[in-house]
């Protein structure tokens, strides 16, 4: 047996008899400050005391529900409250809560709600079987109340309430082939049956079976969308909904298709607020229920128009703390990283072409680039406006060593090739290119671009920049210098200086003209923004192609001005030399003592190696108590 607190007890005797009997349908004519129940005439309530004059008796609240419903006083208490008491273990469902009528605040005394049947059967067959509404649905609102069929003439009664659940409104709909329709006594428009939901959509109707009929057809997280019916034409309901529910943002016109429902449409976009986003969802047949009882396909059974999008779109914001980090991956170091744009640029016939080759060589075939790692062979795009494939580039290709399968090119027979062009991330992901190069610049910016302008500039970089980012692709750019000799070497890019701020790496290739004993060529790294900077390296260009001189020792300004610098002992040399003077003084040296010999000296364990591996023919090497030894060859 339950067990109730005094406090509950109280509570549930304290009950406002009106409104509670209000909320199952029960009928009252108000005599001064009483209520005269209906259903026995003899009955006057106040509050939550009752009086029966044909008996002589009368009590509160739990009395009266023992007296004319027959319950015990725990029954009593538990249906007055609508809570179990603290002894109660087992709780409700969800479905049996759903069926317990809601207790109902009073409703004004203008409204005449008809009096409620017993049985909701005939309201309930003609909804479902003659009007193809979801039976689930039906039950659900009979269950709360918002659904009743009359006592007099089985009308189906749609009752409309106002924030606080008091009845305000009702609706009533002919069950017979009279197929009556109206509204109950003191019914008010601004409060139309219909249902609040938690987002921000906002369903209009003109009548309540057209409501439910959309909802039959559309159910899907029906229950977050508010819904509302005019009782006809009348903006009131509507207005009143977007008014006191503010959550309400998007309003749905889904008044009939016909001359005063379309026009009635139009005229409610200009009273409905600039900041609410307005559609129009016209039904294919003249209203929604014709559409569902013809069973037209749910997805043509209406068009949707947006009418006025007032929505403020949300700018795209990610936190910080979402970013995984990521390390930057190199293809030379410190010269072209994966993933970004590396310019390289300089004056006609210095040398820019062939520093692209060896880099394309050392890509596809492991040719040598100065003090970049071992690497396995990749695919590499190559694309030229300038010079000719069969006469120039592959020629020069060969003397470089690179592998002619390895290095591909986009077909611009067609269609010319721009940095905007969608072929260039396909044609990257699908050959699994690693490095494209693109020579020169302006060949590639598209038929209408200024290179000049900015404003015209930016969106292609930065569109070129996402291709690299998105697929790892080393993306190298060939461009010339302009021909101001004095200007600063930051501003001598041919083109918009955006270029060169678009880009994360810029190499330049001069020769060094005042360079007598050989022909020189310097790349230097004039901007560096994912990394250290390092020396300059110098090349030289004969008939047997390019080859690679080491580290060189000049300025920007110098090299630009044609001076002569001077060529540094390269790390490999230095550490060449070191081992040979080690091992000169001391004939015979542990492996290991040697490594740190040299790591003393700045020399990473991989530079001795490839130090070693150069000195192969001076060195020897053997075992002393199971340490290996390295000792100079002697004569």
């Amino acid at each position: 047996m339950e067990e109730y607190t005094r406090e509950q007890i109280q509570r549930a005797d304290d009950t406002d008899l009106y409104v509670f009997l209000s909320g199952r349908g029960e009928q009252f004519k108000r005599c001064g400050k009483e209520y005269r129940w209906l259903r026995h005439d003899s009955v006057m309530i106040n509050k939550n005391e009752w009086y029966r004059f044909s008996q002589n008796k009368g009590g509160h609240a739990i009395d009266f529900m023992k007296e004319f419903y027959g319950l015990s006083f725990a029954e009593a208490v538990k249906e007055l409250l609508g809570e179990e008491g603290v002894g109660e273990t087992n709780r409700r469902t969800d479905k049996e809560d759903a069926g317990r009528q809601k207790v109902c605040p009073i409703p004004l005394p203008g409204l005449e709600l008809p009096e409620r049947n017993e049985s909701c059967e005939i309201a309930r067959k003609y909804l479902i079987e003659q009007r193809k509404l979801s039976e689930w649905l039906i039950d659900q609102m009979i269950a709360k109340g918002d659904i009743y069929e009359s006592k007099n003439y089985h009308n189906v009664v749609f009752v409309g309430r106002d924030k606080e659940q008091n009845p305000r409104y009702a609706a009533m709909r002919g069950t017979d082939e009279n197929r009556y329709r109206g509204e109950a006594r003191g019914s008010e428009k601004a409060y139309g049956f219909g249902h609040i939901g938690t987002d921000e959509k906002l369903f209009v109707f003109e009548s309540p079976i057209d409501l439910l009929s959309y909802i039959t057809a559309v159910p899907e997280d029906w229950g977050k969308h508010s819904y509302i019916s005019l009782g006809g034409l009348s903006e009131k309901a509507m207005k009143r909904m977007y008014t006191e529910y503010p959550h309400i943002h998007s309003i749905y016109l889904c008044l009939d298709n016909d001359e005063p429902g379309n026009e009635r449409c139009t005229q409610f976009v200009s009273l409905i607020p600039k900041e609410l986003s307005v559609y129009r969802l016209e039904p294919v047949k003249k209203d929604w229920n014709e559409c569902l009882v013809a069973e037209v396909p749910v997805e043509n059974m209406a068009k949707q128009m947006c009418w006025r999008d007032a929505r403020e779109k949300p700018v795209p914001v990610m936190k910080m703390s979402e970013v995984e980090e990521t390390v930057v991956q190199w293809l030379w170091y410190p010269f072209i990283p994966f993933g970004k744009v590396t310019l390289i640029q300089g004056n006609p016939g210095k040398g820019k072409t062939w520093l692209a080759m060896a880099i394309a060589a050392y890509c596809t075939n492991g040719k040598e680039l100065p003090n970049a790692l071992p690497i396995e062979p990749f695919n590499v795009l190559y694309q030229t406006a300038e010079d000719g494939i069969a006469d120039t580039i592959k020629p020069r290709l060969a003397k470089c060593g690179a592998d002619m399968t390895r290095v591909r090119f986009i077909n611009e027979e067609e269609k010319q090739l721009s940095m905007t062009d969608d072929r260039i991330e396909k044609a990257i992901r699908q050959n699994n290119v690693r490095l494209m190069i693109m020579d020169p610049i302006q060949a590639y910016l598209g038929a209408n671009v200024d290179m000049n302008r900015a404003n015209e500039i930016r969106p292609l970089f930065r569109h070129l920049s996402t291709i690299a980012e998105r697929t790892g692709c080393a993306i190298v750019l060939i461009g010339h210098l302009n021909k101001s000799s004095g200007s600063q070497s930051d501003y001598r890019s041919l083109g918009s200086i955006d270029i060169a701020a678009a880009v994360r790496s810029i190499l330049f290739v001069e020769k060094v003209e005042k360079e007598k004993e050989q022909d020189i060529r310097v790349v230097y790294q004039q901007k560096d923004s994912l990394a250290k900077k390092e020396n300059p390296v110098a090349f030289s260009l004969g008939e047997k192609g390019l080859k690679w001189l080491g580290e060189y020792d000049i300025s920007i300004e110098d090299l630009l001005m044609g001076k002569a610098g001077t060529k540094k002992e390269t790390k490999l040399e230095k550490a060449q030399k070191l081992i040979l003077e080690l091992l000169t003084k001391r004939k015979v040296m542990c492996l290991e003592e040697l490594e740190a010999e040299l790591l003393a000296y700045g020399i990473s364990s991989r530079t001795g190696r490839d130090a070693r591996k150069q000195l192969e023919n001076r060195l020897s090497y053997d075992w002393c108590q199971g340490r290996k030894t390295v000792a100079l060859i002697t004569e």
